[in-house]
């Protein structure tokens, strides 16, 4: 019981270092070339080992000229309602990717989200962080902020 409080209480900088372990973890175990649904589905499970509560496909509503549209996309993943995770296995990753990701936030109004590419030779290579008005842990060194870019 007390992990749930620990997790509740867990910042979007905190969920997202345990999102990059566990991404880690899987792309060693399992390496590149699987579909983007199977990356997702264990990524999830690993989170939920965790205790971090994942919400898979999650729809995000748009809001257009006064008119609600309930399913305006819908996220890969939502951790902890904080941290919406992209997944992908492409061979590269272009820059709509990012804005998309940065669109995704903005509506949802979440703060911060992760871009995980496992069609890489290194996962370290293959995550990308992107922001909208996130502020740093009070012991992180503080960042130039480039309007929602990728970090």
């Amino acid at each position: 019981m007390a992990r749930h409080y620990l997790i509740a209480a867990m910042t979007e900088n905190a969920i997202a270092r345990e999102i990059v372990d566990a991404a880690f973890r899987i792309h060693t175990t399992l390496g590149p070339g699987l579909l983007e649904s199977v990356y997702v589905t264990i990524l999830a499970y690993e989170l939920d080992r965790r205790g971090l509560c994942t919400v898979r496909q999650q729809a995000i509503p748009v809001v257009y000229d006064n008119v609600r549209i309930d399913t305006g996309f819908r996220a890969d993943m939502i951790v902890d309602d904080k941290v919406i995770v992209e997944v992908k296995s492409v061979e590269a990753i272009g820059p709509v990717h990012k804005k998309q990701l940065l669109t995704y936030l903005r509506l949802a109004d979440k703060r911060l989200g992760l871009l995980i590419n496992f069609q890489v030779a290194l996962i370290k290579d293959g995550i990308t962080r992107i922001v909208n008005g996130l502020e740093e842990d009070s012991h992180a060194k503080p960042q130039r902020r480039q309007g929602g870019e990728a970090e």
